[in-house]
């Protein structure tokens, strides 16, 4: 069998417009033309085989899709087609063709002539002669990938979204744990569980994609993030009370959360004890991006220091949430009108690049 013209079809890369117009309505050639042309216009690849996986015809969608001319696959195996590692594939498929079997919606992989790989879904019917034996078989293949990544994209979706769930509700444990020993009623219990988990929502927030198809690994700029947890104890004006200098840096999701964390409790502490409480503080937030290492500087001046906290409390747990979290460390230095707050983090644990 050369082509589909063997069934009564006519080879698929032959008829013309003119051997259209020239056949009588109703007749045989017209019926078979007629199929002919829908085969070659199909968006769907078409393609005819013998019994033995040789390529017998091969419409213009087909060749879209895997890159061969019909010249360049007719008379050639359909193995070629496969994948090193699904070479294996055809024989069972051939078997289910010579008993007369289809074979319905298959997603598989192809490999196109350039050797990249292209997901498709193949549906392969037996073709029988007019006495009704099986002499081949019509595939039609149609490319998936890109549904194929965007079920990927959901899946890493739902799984970023379960992995965030997780760590929110840890989270959430920890700081209700944590805060229950600073506290003497259940009510200063509540507020301060609030405003931390508030800081964290609005942090949060941040890292939540702002078009539909972006992806869950979306960055959020250091400053951007440093901002919006000030931003209660920010003052209008052209001389802000809480400044933001140096180097701005993409961060990465578990990065944004550590981070929130930290400078919420210290524009917290500022706010109740040290520069923000006093009309005249001030604070200055610099960030210093190395190569290896980023080092967000906190400084507070304008609040007289009478005595050095012996018991840091909170601010112990949030050296090992750095240590842990961030691969860093906090130090403070305190100074007779304020408090210099050094955290050192690993830069690979933050993100990817600067931005200024």
């Amino acid at each position: 069998m050369n082509s589909v013209d063997e069934i009564g079809l006519g080879p698929a890369r032959s008829a013309s417009a003119a051997d259209h117009s020239r056949v009588r309505p109703g007749g045989t050639h017209d019926a078979a033309a007629h199929l002919a042309a829908i085969v070659e216009s199909s968006d769907d690849a078409i393609l005819t085989k013998d019994l033995d996986g040789i390529v017998t015809s091969w419409n213009e969608a087909a060749e879209r899709l895997f890159g061969y001319s019909a010249p360049e696959i007719i008379g050639k195996s359909i193995t070629l087609l496969l994948p090193y590692d699904r070479q294996d594939e055809e024989a069972p498929i051939l078997a289910r063709l010579r008993r007369g079997e289809r074979v319905r919606h298959y997603e598989t992989v192809r490999r196109r002539k350039d050797g990249s790989l292209v997901d498709i879904s193949l549906s392969v019917s037996p073709l029988r002669d007019p006495a009704g034996t099986v002499i081949g078989a019509s595939t039609i293949a149609r490319d998936i990938s890109e549904r194929k990544q965007a079920e990927e994209q959901q899946r890493l979706l739902l799984h970023e979204m379960d992995h965030r769930i997780r760590n929110l509700f840890t989270l959430s444990a920890s700081l209700i744990r944590m805060s229950s020993s600073e506290v003497s009623s259940a009510e200063e219990l509540a507020t301060i569980v609030q405003e931390r988990l508030g800081a964290l929502a609005r942090a949060h927030a941040l890292t939540i994609s702002k078009t539909p198809r972006a992806g869950a690994g979306d960055s959020v700029g250091l400053h951007a993030l440093l901002e919006t947890i000030v931003a209660p104890y920010q003052t209008g004006g052209d001389d802000p009370r809480i400044r933001i200098v140096g180097g701005d840096l993409d961060l990465a999701g578990a990065a944004v959360t550590a981070l929130a964390l930290i400078f919420y409790e210290l524009a917290t502490n500022a706010a109740k004890h040290g520069a923000l409480s006093s009309p005249s503080g001030a604070v200055t937030i610099e960030a210093i991006v190395e190569d290896d290492t980023v080092s967000l500087i906190w400084d507070e001046r304008g609040a007289l220091v009478e005595e050095v906290p012996k018991k840091e409390g909170f601010g112990s747990k949030l050296e090992r949430l750095a240590t842990g979290q961030l691969g860093g460390d906090i130090e403070r230095e305190w100074q007779p009108d304020g408090v210099r707050i050094v955290v050192t983090i690993a830069r690979e644990r933050l993100g990817t690049s600067a931005l200024i």
